[in-house]
């Protein structure tokens, strides 16, 4: 019968050796990669969708408030028959109260 050749079983441990030696640097390169990106590229992402959605609230709040003040202000026209003095009056008194308020939350 034939008998196994000696070097076979030898080469096949080797081989099994370098290939498990390829898999663990793979795997240690690619923990590393991982660790680096959850460490880096994930609070980056997390900031920068703050600051985008920040910027789009503030891009569509601010012509909001305005528009809201010119339709008051319109508005109290209206309603004090055309007497623009008084509008005027009744609208800084609304923001001067608003300011009071805001001003009394504040922390020094």
């Amino acid at each position: 019968m034939y008998a196994a050749e000696p070097g076979r079983a030898a080469d096949k441990r080797q081989r099994t050796r370098v290939s498990d030696w390829t898999t663990e640097a793979t795997d240690v390169i690619d923990r590393t990669v991982a660790m680096v990106r959850d460490r880096t590229v994930e609070p980056a992402r997390a900031i920068t969708r703050a600051v985008v959605y920040g910027l789009l609230a503030a891009l569509v709040a601010l012509p909001a408030v305005v528009l809201l003040a010119i339709g008051a202000f319109r508005g109290l026209v209206l309603l004090e028959q055309g007497y623009t003095w008084a509008a005027w009056v009744t609208l800084g008194g609304i923001f001067v109260l608003a300011g009071a308020f805001s001003w009394t939350k504040r922390n020094p």
